[in-house]
Parts: C-alpha cells; sequence; structure tokens
C-alpha cells in the first residue's frame, strides 16, 4: 500500500471517503460473481463519454496486511487515465470479500496455486459479465494485476477466455508474513504450473527494489513459467522510489509502465493512441504564506502537529498536508488523490472545517485570522 494512517491517542477514526472522479465518469458498480453468481462484487468503472462500444482493461487489486473487508476501494486512478484517454472503459473489482464486496475471503495459506485460482475466479466471472455489457466491446478486452492481482490474473491466463487478449501483471505475488511457510517456493512452483497451462500472452513488470519479490525471486518465477511454455515477457525494471512494488499506483510510476504497456498493447492488437481529452486535476495555486521548511509558521498546530509537519517534509511526493482551526491535522504521500486523503484525514479528527496548508513543495494557504480551538487531536494518513 501507498500510505498508512494513524491516529493521535484520544481521538477517533472515520472511513475516509473520497469524492468520484467526474474527468472519468467514474461510479461503482456491483457485479455478480461466485458458483451461484450470488455474490456482488464493488466494481469501480471509468468509461468515455457515449455509448461505446469501448476496448476494456480489468484492474486487479493487491492485499493488504489484515482484515481484507476493511480494505479500502481501489481505484488505479493513474492507470485509469491513461486507459480512458485512449478510448477504453476500465473496471476495478474487489474480489469477494474485500471492501464492500459480499462473501467471504478464502486464504489457503502457502498454497499459492489454490490461492491464484481462487481468485482468478473472481475476474473471470467479471470479463463473463462485462462482454455482455452494451458499453464493452467483447473482443478487446485485457487484463492487469498488481501484487496479489498479478497472481491472481496470470492464474487466469490458463484458461481460455473470448475476448481477453492479453494479460499484465506489475509486482505479481503473494507473500506470507510469520510462520515457516516457504512461500517463495511455493510461488515458483505456482508459476511453474500457470506456465504448463498457459493460454495467454502476459507481460511482466519488477523491479529492482521491490520489497515483497526481490530480482532473485522474480527471476526464479519468470524462468518456472517459461521454461514450462508460458509466454511471458519481462521487464525487469531498476529501483523506483522507496519500493518498486508500489509503482503502478504512483504518479511518477507512468513514466516506467506507460512505453511498456503500450508497446505490449500494439503486439496483442490492442488499441494506443490516445483519442479523448481527459482534464488533469487543477492545481493548487501557491501562495506566499511562508516559506515551505518553516514550521513555526503553519497555524493552529501543537506541538506534536508540528512534529508531524517537519517529519511531513521528508514524504515523498505527491503529498499533501491539512490543517484545522480545531489543532487537527492530517497528511498523505504517494498514490492517488493525496490533497482529498490528506484533507480526509485532517477532517476525520476535527470538528471544524480542514483546509491545505502544503502541496508537494510549496505552501498553498492564504492568511487566517481564527484562532485555534483546542489541540488535542490529530490524525496522518
Amino acid at each position: 500500500m501507498l500510505s498508512c494512517a494513524a491516529m493521535v491517542p484520544g481521538t477517533a477514526t472515520a472511513a475516509v471517503q473520497l469524492p468520484l472522479d467526474a474527468r472519468l465518469n467514474e461510479q461503482i458498480v456491483m457485479v455478480p460473481a461466485g458458483p451461484r453468481m450470488n455474490v456482488k462484487l464493488e466494481t469501480t468503472l471509468y468509461k468515455p463519454a457515449g455509448p461505446g462500444p469501448f476496448p476494456l482493461l480489468i484492474i486487479n487489486h493487491g492485499k493488504s496486511p489484515g482484515d481484507p473487508r476493511s480494505q479500502p476501494r481501489d481505484r488505479f486512478v493513474y492507470m485509469a487515465t491513461q486507459f480512458v484517454r485512449r478510448g477504453y472503459a476500465v473496471m476495478v473489482p474487489m474480489r469477494t470479500g474485500f471492501a464492500h464486496s459480499g462473501g467471504t475471503y478464502s486464504d489457503f495459506g502457502c498454497n499459492m496455486k489454490a490461492n491464484g485460482y481462487q481468485q482468478a475466479g473472481d475476474i473471470a466471472d467479471v470479463v463473463a459479465y462485462a462482454r455482455e455489457q452494451s458499453f464493452v466491446d467483447p473482443e478487446r478486452i485485457v487484463i492487469a494485476g498488481q501484487s496479489y492481482g498479478g497472481l491472481a490474473s496470470i492464474a487466469l491466463s490458463t484458461q481460455s477466455l473470448p475476448g481477453v487478449r492479453g494479460i499484465m501483471n506489475f509486482a505479481g505475488g503473494l507473500k506470507v508474513h510469520g510462520g515457516s511457510c516457504d512461500w517463495q517456493q511455493s510461488l515458483v512452483g505456482a508459476f511453474a504450473e500457470f506456465g504448463r497451462k498457459n493460454r495467454i500472452e502476459t507481460l511482466w513488470m519488477y523491479g529492482a527494489n521491490d520489497s515483497y519479490f526481490d530480482p532473485a525471486l522474480v527471476n526464479r518465477m519468470y524462468d518456472a513459467f517459461s521454461a514450462n511454455g508460458g509466454k511471458v515477457q519481462l521487464v525487469a525494471y531498476g529501483p523506483f522510489k522507496h519500493d518498486a512494488h508500489t509503482m503502478l499506483g504512483s504518479r511518477d510510476g507512468q513514466q516506467v509502465w506507460l512505453p511498456e504497456v503500450e508497446r505490449f498493447l500494439r503486439q496483442v492488437g490492442m488499441p494506443v493512441d490516445p483519442v479523448y481529452a481527459v482534464a488533469e486535476p487543477a492545481p493548487q495555486p501557491r501562495t506566499n504564506f511562508a516559506p515551505l521548511d518553516d514550521v513555526a509558521a503553519v497555524p493552529f498546530l501543537p506541538e506534536n502537529g508540528r512534529r508531524q509537519y517537519k517529519a511531513f517534509l521528508t514524504k515523498q511526493t505527491p503529498r499533501a498536508f491539512a490543517v484545522s482551526s480545531s489543532g487537527a491535522w492530517g497528511w498523505a504521500e504517494e498514490g492517488e488523490m493525496p490533497n482529498e486523503r490528506a484533507l480526509a484525514a485532517c477532517q476525520a479528527a476535527s470538528r471544524e472545517p480542514c483546509k491545505l496548508y502544503s502541496v508537494d513543495d510549496y505552501v498553498v494557504w492564504g492568511d487566517v485570522t481564527e484562532q485555534p480551538k483546542d489541540t488535542m487531536t490529530g490524525q496522518t494518513e
């Protein structure tokens, strides 16, 4: 995951609700899945204006540590934006037991084959649903997956799926935390089987400083898959920021994955050229309120909040810091919609409205005269 959250003791946590992205006609639909088709998958849908039919990209999410039910809806806004510009509809399903999807998540522990096939079942159901929608071109579909979603997508490549022309694996796999499970060898064995049964062209992208899957393990998985007949193109790129595992969800990751994805799309006969205009989010205007590193100038903050702001200045961009006259604060680093996430994190701890103080490497705060009402709350994300 690209961000973390923690509350100062004594405050209450609230779910972060982010606005839908009107630029991409974002909406949430519930897709039927499961053996009896009685599980509804919370699915983010983006598409160009108009009736279509559009080629389709389905993006599959990873798994955060902890309860899958508490994992927030994945959106992959940066990848979705690039594909909508190219005339695609994009679907991002939360699989069974994740977020607001129905059913119960099934965990097969160290059995990576079973884990992959179980998750691939949901993706296959989404493909079948999508092919029946009037806005989807049923013969032009590609699949992408990040982390656990990458493992699931490669497991899916063992099926003959009408209309699916290619599968893209970004840092795919599943790491087991703790215990005596040899999850690395289990992954290698799973990819060997997936290679033997592979039926769809695949593209793999792994970075040198991936905190889950290091280059030695990636090479073992690749060798197992390809030696058993799997159709695969491996792009082993260098380090990406602090952790290449987060590359696909990063604003700056686009310069890494987009050229390789365009090349792969051409190879499998999918559209590549931009055909729709999608506006970039309007930037926050820079102000001359104070220098970025003037910690004392940030209004309303208690001493702990000032320490948090000083720490925030070491974080990666994109980033944002928000404050409130109640003494609350919130920040967000990397990932999607950092401005909105920072504001939501602050607002979850505040009885008063929150405003952005700084974005990336500049201050956006305007002059204010209101004095703080209390200094007991704060939140980071």
